[in-house]
């Protein structure tokens, strides 16, 4: 097999690959096949470990591009990739005053158009199976299904002591006619099932919920599910209202260069919450918006063994012109949430479902729901008066149900990493010495921070090793240079 220097001479064909669930289903055929010896991506590697995932249109592999949300698939992706966001709250088009429209009307065409959007993503799934994260977006979707698609199971995840969702989520599912399951995260559990899975999966993200999709996957593939319903897609039509706390943390971040030693300090290296905002000091402000601890720029450096940090935060500049178009703290986050959205919260379930043989369907992405949405519906239908976001959707909830606990805040798939890195510290460490051609900062990384596993922000660290590591190695073959292209 040619080495990647050659590769890169002689390069196979590039491949761009149409990712985004609002365009349709998403086909991986074209990566089938791929293994070891096709090129890896530093700068993507070192996206991964500052933001938990790859910029778009970028991806793990040099010669793959992503036309995900924002890129167009039959632009050029490899030398001029240019980033148009469709969904703008700043400017946003013109839309009809609240006193103008129904409030009965909006309700009833909401329901049917989302109806409509669960028959349309489902049509050829035999056992359904949906997401019931406890949040406002799959309450409403549950609705919708019970109507359209009878026949889903529902299935809610216990990330930890966090979150207990699963209480409410059954009530809605059986009062709505639906069998309902529950899944309790177990780390071992779920890590060996990612590792199972690695060879299969298309390509590489970290989401920090991707352990939590791969543990779910796996149990409605085993129990005889063929299809997944996800609640995902549609913040950013609906838009995604700042909070105070999100608004002093992007205040906060100022890309400073900090102390490496600081975080090692006490009483830092025991609190989470300044290790968070410290951090957040050394972060870019628009980075800041995505969630999760990661990686300094520093500490990316040191874990690869070369000064590509700079690199990846300049992937941010394809963004700048949308950036630039916003005029509200809330445009800014809407774009960020659409580019993690992208980059991130669908890959952990297009990967994950692909690699089991799984369908997908992802209804808010329906085409005719999100711009009637974006277009048809008054402002204060969307985030009201008091920055209360998708009214339209807990009064979708509130006709069926009273108020319930989980409308109030938002439901998730959390993952136990502090339970992960006390369980299964020793196998990430054994594949840090296995990888130290591809990632020689990563022993000494985890050795030196093997006592601080029970604060999650270095626990947050740990899972992207813990991630990354099995996936890269799968992909290296034996006595090929790693990064001998870039030498």
């Amino acid at each position: 097999m040619a080495s990647s220097a050659v590769a890169l001479q002689q390069p196979d064909p590039l491949i761009k690959l149409s990712t985004s669930p609002y365009r349709g289903e998403v086909d991986f055929t074209p990566l089938s096949g791929l293994g070891g010896g096709r090129p890896l991506d530093p700068v993507s590697i070192a996206d991964l470990l500052r933001n938990a995932f790859v910029y778009p249109p970028h991806s793990i592999y040099r010669d793959v591009k992503v036309a995900s949300l924002g890129f167009d698939p039959e632009r050029d992706l490899h030398t001029s990739p240019q980033y148009t966001f469709a969904y703008r709250s700043s400017p946003a088009p013109t839309r009809p005053a609240e006193q103008a429209v129904d409030e009965g009307t909006l309700l009833e065409t909401y329901h049917r158009l989302l109806c409509e959007a669960v028959s349309r993503s489902t049509a050829g799934m035999h056992s359904p199976w949906l997401l019931q994260s406890g949040g406002k977006d799959s309450t409403s979707l549950a609705i919708a299904v019970s109507e359209a698609r009878p026949d889903t199971r529902c299935l809610t995840y216990l990330g930890g002591r966090e979150e207990d969702e699963v209480t409410s989520a059954r009530s809605v599912a059986r009062q709505l006619g639906l069998r309902h399951e529950a899944l309790v995260c177990k780390p071992s559990r779920a890590y060996d099932r990612y590792l199972a899975m690695v060879p299969r999966m298309p390509l590489l993200s970290a989401d920090f919920a991707l352990l939590s999709y791969v543990d779910l996957t796996t149990e409605i593939a085993q129990s005889g599910g063929d299809g997944v319903i996800d609640g995902l897609g549609s913040d950013v039509y609906f838009g995604t209202p700042v909070d105070l706390k999100r608004k002093l943390l992007t205040r906060l971040a100022r890309s400073v260069p900090l102390p490496a030693g600081l975080f090692d300090a006490r009483p830092f290296s025991h609190s989470f919450a300044a290790c968070f905002v410290l951090a957040t000091l050394g972060m870019d402000p628009f980075e800041r918006y995505f969630p999760g601890s990661r990686f300094s720029d520093a500490e990316v450096d040191r874990l690869l063994g070369r000064q590509v940090a700079a690199q990846s935060r300049q992937r941010l500049q394809v963004f700048r012109d949308e950036l630039a178009a916003t005029r509200t703290a809330e445009a800014r986050k809407r774009v960020s949430a659409a580019i993690a959205e992208a980059a991130a919260a669908f890959p952990k379930g297009q990967y994950t479902t692909t690699a089991l043989g799984l369908r997908q369907a992802y209804p808010f992405c329906d085409a005719q729901l999100r711009e009637w949405v974006y277009r048809e519906v008054p402002d204060a239908q969307l985030i009201d008066r008091d920055g209360h976001n998708k009214p339209l959707v807990r009064k979708h909830i509130a006709r069926r149900f009273a108020e319930l606990p989980y409308v109030k805040a938002k439901g998730s798939f959390r993952f136990d990493l502090c339970g992960l890195a006390a369980e299964r510290f020793e196998q990430v460490h054994a594949f840090a010495v296995e990888a130290r051609e591809l990632m020689p900062g990563a022993m000494r990384w985890l050795e030196a921070h093997r006592d601080r596993m029970d604060n999650k922000f270095f626990a947050s660290k740990f899972y992207l090793l813990a991630i990354a590591l099995p996936w890269l190695l799968s992909r290296v073959d034996a006595g090929t240079p790693v990064w001998e292209e870039h030498a």
